[in-house]
């Protein structure tokens, strides 16, 4: 009965350690910055792709200019949880956010690229994550989540 508490000690140490890890891996802005419109989607599931062709669906067009909607989506990404932007900018149309999940911290990429299309803009996105094989969805939830924060934040205010 001795040994079980240092397993237990030994267990929670290589926990902690793994959540520092997650936390603290470097984001190589060379290796996650990619462009949606022409990334290769991983044949693990732990991806989502959306773009007009190709993706696992296409995004909606919005009556916006694209500098609008580059400006609106970067803020809504912005206010997401443990996000922040990896690389690229509003202005060039095309970013790179990181999110961390909330108990170990395992980074998932989100590369996005605003287009503009007739009747305003539109964007493309590639969500994957880091490490593991399968997501659970999380990756898809995310760029659905995030357009609805979009939708509403570009909508018309009420009358």
């Amino acid at each position: 009965m001795k040994i079980l508490p240092l397993v237990l000690l030994v267990l929670g140490l290589a926990a902690a350690g793994g959540a520092v890890w997650f936390r603290t891996v470097p984001d190589d802005p060379e290796t996650w910055h990619v462009d949606p419109l022409t990334a290769a989607k991983p044949a693990t599931p732990n991806a989502a792709l959306v773009r007009p062709e190709g993706g696992d669906r296409a995004a909606p067009v919005y009556p916006v200019t694209p500098e609008a909607l580059a400006e609106a989506f970067d803020a809504v990404a912005l206010a997401q949880p443990r996000t922040s932007r990896l690389a690229g900018a509003p202005g060039a149309f095309f970013m790179t956010y990181v999110q961390r999940s909330a108990l170990w911290g395992f980074p998932d990429y989100i590369s996005v690229r605003i287009l503009p299309v007739e009747g305003g803009a539109t964007w493309a996105a590639f969500s994957r994550s880091r490490y593991g094989h399968s997501d659970l969805g999380v990756n898809a939830k995310r760029l659905a989540d995030w357009q609805a924060a979009l939708e509403a934040r570009l909508a018309p205010p009420a009358s």
